[in-house]
């Protein structure tokens, strides 16, 4: 999928979309319960970026957690970061975020972070040379041991395993009522507009883009996250 067709489909959902994926809450809490866990030795007065952050679900879970970390969203849908600066004020934590409408590379060089998030956004970017650059811009915006928490939608769409999964996380969407034409388009999705990758190899393009290897920390169904430390030096 092209970087300007996925600004598109997220533009037409910015609206609904917190509600229309209300019932997957408890995979996107519990992501965000071990999360805590993982950037939980992070400084007092840590700086957060948070990449692909969409309506700022996990911009806010750590926001309240952490009354003196400030944080950088980038979003390039104009739609979902407003969503997101909408959802900040009314939790009384916007003072604390800066709002950049664009794409990673298009952020200003500034202070380094301390850590990072970038929650299912990487899988939208299907050549994988592309795929390690985008991880790589967000290595040189943080420090050296820094600490980047990601997660995507990963398996080996050539093993029985992944048909067997997709069977069990196409009903878990319709539980959280998909209709049966949107799970067929999703279906059609992963096949070539999402690239799901096996973890392994999702774990090797992170390392390449300097950061040290990759532990995964969490799963639910297709979903995987990990976390890595950024690289003393830069991977060539």
């Amino acid at each position: 999928m092209r970087t300007e067709e996925i600004k598109a489909t997220f533009d037409k959902q910015a609206a609904g979309y917190d509600e229309r994926w209300a019932k997957m809450s408890p995979i996107r809490d519990g992501l965000h319960y071990l999360l805590e866990a993982v950037f939980a030795k992070l400084p007092a007065d840590a700086n957060i970026l948070c990449v692909g952050v969409g309506t700022g679900a996990e911009l806010v879970h750590l926001a309240l957690k952490n009354s003196d970390w400030s944080f950088t969203a980038v979003e390039p849908s104009g739609p979902m970061l407003d969503v997101c600066r909408e959802r900040a004020e009314a939790a009384g934590v916007a003072a604390r975020c800066r709002f950049h409408e664009g794409y990673l590379d298009s952020l200003p060089e500034g202070e380094l972070h301390q850590a990072a998030t970038c929650f299912l956004v990487s899988q939208f970017l299907l050549d994988l040379q592309e795929r390690t650059e985008f991880f790589r811009e967000i290595a040189i915006r943080l420090q050296p041991g820094g600490l980047l928490a990601s997660s995507d939608l990963a398996s080996d769409q050539g093993s029985s395993a992944y048909e067997e999964l997709l069977q069990v996380w196409l009903s878990l969407m319709a539980a959280a009522d998909i209709p049966p034409e949107g799970l067929e388009n999703m279906r059609r999705a992963y096949s070539k507009d999402v690239a799901i990758l096996p973890p392994t190899e999702v774990v090797s393009l992170i390392a390449a883009a300097g950061f040290e290897p990759p532990v995964q920390f969490y799963q639910a169904g297709l979903i995987h996250a990990w976390f890595s430390k950024r690289a003393a030096k830069e991977t060539s």
